[in-house]
């Protein structure tokens, strides 16, 4: 449409304007520069000197295309589209490289089927310390009182445990597809290190927020910790895109946050929304590091897999310690 417009307008244009007809230089900024022009930037400055009320015509012809205007509109046409192109300059900016997803999908799975075979240990009457079997829900359920007593441990705990299997598989179902894209996307030591802090974050808000007899389990505040981190990513990669593409990312999630987050009898909304916001938080710092500095290397990512590892095992220690 806006075309015919434009070889509509060029009708009115001959009628108003008899005199000469000079055709517009191909680089506006310079006076003897060629007038041919190629089809598309042609029509695209017609548009332009159309908007900025500059009569003009399109004029094809077997070498390309020209651009006129009335001869004592020349000088008015050339600073506009002079103008029209600096403001345009490096517009649209560039697509951020696509960065090569790691192949450690299986180390990403290994670490949830620990997780499920820690659920069957929990079940099983196994001592240790040389006492009865323990209670592991009691000793590392995420218990607000007792973290705010200090029993730091239950923030780390309270992610390992499970209700029933019906919620350790929607945990894993769910959560793993974006467990095992984080990994690929930061590698597996970064990736679980994040994944842990919004976590333990999320839990030691929630148990701030919360009442004391407040308590809760499940890795659902680390999966919704997942879908802030990978959210976060997408918005610094996507910060400068045209459209404003960036915030979608971050409504995709609340979408699935809302969607998955709100709904079943034992749902801990808090612990899901605090996870989300601590997610997103070092989803953020995590990638502006990477940004500066790169991915880490095998080495650190390694170091980082076994302070994760470390953490947790210190943790269900201490649990383990203070319930003898």
């Amino acid at each position: 449409m806006l075309i015919v417009y434009v070889m509509e307008r060029e009708k009115d244009h001959t009628g108003a304007h008899d005199g000469e007809w000079l055709a517009v230089p191909a680089e506006p900024g310079e006076g003897d520069a060629s007038g041919v022009l190629s089809e598309k930037r042609a029509r695209l400055w017609a548009l332009v000197l159309e908007a900025r009320r500059v009569p003009c015509r399109l004029d094809p012809g077997a070498m390309g295309w020209r651009l006129l205007v009335p001869a004592g509109y020349l000088t008015l046409a050339r600073k506009e589209l002079r103008l029209f192109d600096e403001s345009n300059r490096n517009w649209p900016p560039p697509v951020p490289p696509v960065r090569p997803l790691m192949e450690n999908t299986l180390s990403a799975l290994s670490v949830l089927i620990l997780l499920a075979t820690f659920h069957n240990i929990t079940l099983l009457d196994i001592p240790f310390f040389g006492q009865s079997p323990p209670d592991w829900t009691i000793l590392g359920k995420a218990h607000a009182a007792r973290i705010m007593d200090g029993e730091w441990w239950r923030l780390v705990t309270a992610l390992t445990l499970h209700a029933d299997w019906l919620h350790l598989f929607s945990n894993l179902a769910i959560g793993g597809i974006f467990v095992v894209l984080l990994c690929r996307e930061l590698g597996s030591g970064l990736a679980w290190s994040l994944l842990l802090g919004s976590g333990i974050l999320g839990n030691l808000a929630n148990a701030f927020l919360q009442s004391p007899d407040h308590s809760s389990v499940g890795a659902s505040t680390l999966v919704f910790g997942a879908v802030g981190i990978l959210a976060a990513l997408n918005i610094v990669r996507n910060r400068r895109q045209r459209q404003k593409r960036w915030p979608l990312p971050v409504a995709a999630a609340l979408a699935l946050l809302a969607l998955l987050g709100t709904e079943g009898e034992n749902t801990d909304l808090g612990a899901h929304l605090f996870g989300f916001l601590f997610g997103t938080v070092l989803g953020l710092v995590a990638e502006w590091l990477v940004g500066r500095h790169g991915l880490p290397g095998r080495r650190v990512n390694a170091l980082l897999a076994l302070a994760s590892a470390v953490l947790v095992l210190a943790a269900w220690w201490g649990a383990l310690a203070a319930g003898r």
